[in-house]
């Protein structure tokens, strides 16, 4: 843990070393060509460093010159969400028709194209989706490829190589670690905290839930893509502290968490993408209905990292209360008698 060294020697080799991976994912997305494997795994290597970096700057504001960190975050938010849109639609894709076909019993999934002994509705649905998310893939792909060829991920691309051998600090880094850098990790900790209280994990520990079916479950799905955000930030601020110590890993609950935070994020957005095929003008009855069967299961699925997830973060509490709620919920005349207000005998 951070001790009575200044703060900028924690932060800014961890800065440095993330910039390194930047440039270094950069060069392997040169060097790929038309491989799309080796494109794809040069692409999450430049997002994870940018999603690093971009979290730091704002966890640690106050450290840095503020002018130069929330112009740099602006441009790597901009660069990570542009650079992620290809590999979320086609891994939404390959999840909705996996999906159909386990709906239909197949154990194995079969190939690309072969719809199997799928019903005719799930075969055209299937159809659909491939249709609508190939074309949103390719959007995507056109839209990476022009930013990557633009004069702004140019200005980014200098901006990080300058990080990778200097930081703007602010005079305040040049306080003791424990002062400043503990302190705004440690409150990177309590805005994940006050968020995850704020969410009904009461009602995600019952592992099939209803909920899942109503409008209610969907309206919730914001305040949980909020925590997995925060949870990040809080992982990453968690790796400034400890960088260059021999933990290398995060805990395992936070890798957990977010582990099932991400299940929650996919499966609502394939829920979202099933009900928005739904909504095709002049689809077969068929057809809506084996999307409206995929949409349930998409929610049935979100309900489940839900469930996941409050048993990684309240294991025992959230359980504890959930069975003393559907106690009551058994013997509402036990509850009656114990929420009764005592009575005096008269004198």
């Amino acid at each position: 843990m951070p001790g009575q060294e200044p703060a900028g020697e924690i932060l800014a080799p961890y800065l440095h070393q993330q910039a390194g991976e930047f440039l270094r994912g950069l060069r392997l997305h040169r060097e790929a060509g038309p491989d799309n494997q080796s494109t794809e795994e040069a692409a999450h290597a430049l997002r994870a460093a940018a999603r690093r970096i971009s979290a730091t700057l704002h966890t640690f504001r106050p450290l840095l010159e503020t002018a130069w960190a929330d112009q740099l975050r602006a441009e790597l938010a901009w660069l990570s969400g542009t650079l992620a849109g290809e590999h979320a639609c086609s891994a939404r894709l390959t999840r909705l028709l996996d999906a159909l076909h386990r709906l239909a019993g197949h154990r194995v999934p079969p190939p690309r194209g072969d719809t199997g002994t799928l019903t005719v509705g799930a075969a055209r649905a299937g159809a659909l989706l491939d249709r609508q998310l190939t074309l949103a893939r390719t959007r995507a792909h056109s839209a990476a490829l022009q930013a990557l060829g633009s004069s702004r991920f140019h200005a980014v691309a200098d901006a990080v190589a300058l990080l990778a051998s200097e930081v703007p600090l602010a005079p305040a880094a040049a306080a003791h670690a424990c002062e400043v850098l503990a302190p705004a990790a440690l409150e990177a900790q309590d805005r994940l905290d006050r968020a995850v209280a704020a969410l009904p994990l009461a009602r995600a520990a019952h592992p099939y839930n209803a909920d899942a079916l109503g409008q209610e479950s969907e309206s919730q799905d914001g305040p949980w893509h909020q925590v997995r955000l925060l949870l990040r930030l809080h992982r990453y601020a968690q790796e400034v502290l400890h960088h260059g110590l021999d933990e290398r890993e995060a805990p395992e609950r936070l890798l957990a968490a977010g582990r099932a935070l991400d299940r929650h994020r996919d499966a609502a957005e394939a829920a979202s993408a099933a009900s928005g095929a739904a909504r095709t003008p002049r689809i077969a009855p068929a057809t809506a209905y084996a999307l409206g069967v995929l949409h349930a299961d998409q929610r049935h699925e979100v309900e489940a990292a839900r469930f996941a997830f409050q048993r990684i973060w309240q294991p025992v509490a959230v359980t504890q209360a959930a069975s003393a709620t559907t106690a009551v919920s058994a013997n509402p005349a036990a509850s009656a008698t114990a929420a009764a207000p005592a009575t005096t005998a008269a004198p």
